[in-house]
């Protein structure tokens, strides 16, 4: 079996708990997931299977897009729900200057992570550290907020549909949006409504892909494992290339002009069958695999 499962993750589970009931239910060694959500989110996991999980890291480098819902006026140690209280303010933000406040979080951005996070120090993830009491200063890195829109606002909730880079922690979004308006924020409510070209409305949930597995039939729910991919151009090679990619040996023949504006290639022999992913050398015409997979 290889391939994606775009999975409904419920509230409660972690990402890791839906890939060991994937492996269990299918017998598959080989599952992985692409993008973590937290226990306390819901919505898009993709799960990889097989061949598919060498694909994981294209799939989890792909736009996000979320339904969040913010809390004004209650800050906590871990920035959502989960968390302990550590600070409570009144709320007393027109919808003025929330939307003015909105406006200052799109665009490229320098975010600082949660110090509950998945992210490592040292090996060791930081949420272990803040666990332990080890306070520990998070950098702050690049993400991009591509689309931030107020859909509600009901004070103290804030509702926000946010589309977003890979690597973007929207409950550090919300701690961020409290601090701006002095009042302090969590992360109350969240949703992954997209991820990629993977929607919510097409997820499957869990009770169904179980009984699927059960019954034989959960390969009609797979997404072939190139679907990570469609958003690269695609090459189809004649016998003696592939058999170079999978020496791993570099192409150098020249291609159809679309391809050479290309970064990443997808490769397929004359049967349809994906058989790596090339990436083109800087400033030149050859393309050397950066994984294959058959």
């Amino acid at each position: 079996m290889d391939g994606i499962f775009n999975v409904n993750k419920p509230v409660g589970w972690t990402s890791h708990d839906v890939v060991a009931a994937v492996r269990r239910w299918s017998g598959e060694r080989r599952v992985g997931h692409a993008g973590t959500l937290d226990p306390a989110a819901s919505g898009v996991l993709l799960v990889c299977v097989g061949r598919a999980t060498r694909l994981a890291e294209y799939l989890a480098a792909a736009r996000k897009a979320y339904w969040a819902e913010v809390t004004l006026g209650v800050s906590t140690d871990t920035d959502d729900a989960a968390g302990q209280v550590v600070a409570t303010a009144a709320v007393e933000v027109p919808a003025a200057q929330l939307a003015a406040a909105l406006s200052e979080f799109q665009g490229h951005l320098q975010q600082r992570p949660p110090a509950y996070a998945a992210l490592k120090r040292d090996g060791v993830p930081l949420y272990r550290l803040a666990r332990a009491g080890v306070a520990v200063e998070t950098a702050p890195r690049p993400v991009i907020i591509h689309r931030l829109i107020l859909l509600a606002y009901r004070p103290p909730a804030v509702v926000l549909d946010v589309e977003c880079s890979a690597g973007t922690y929207v409950r550090s979004l919300a701690r961020d949006l409290g601090e701006r308006l002095g009042c302090g924020a969590h992360l109350s409510r969240l949703v992954r409504r997209a991820s990629g070209r993977f929607t919510l409305g097409e997820a499957v949930d869990l009770p169904t892909l179980q009984d699927s597995l059960a019954q034989g039939y959960g390969a009609a729910l797979l997404y072939a494992p190139d679907e990570a991919l469609l958003d690269y151009p695609a090459a189809i090679l004649g016998q003696d290339s592939v058999a170079r990619l999978r020496q791993g040996r570099a192409l150098s023949q020249a291609w159809e002009p679309a391809l050479l504006n290309a970064d990443l290639c997808r490769a397929y022999d004359f049967d349809g069958e994906l058989i790596a992913i090339l990436r083109r050398e800087p400033e030149a015409t050859v393309w050397r695999p950066e994984k294959v997979l058959a």
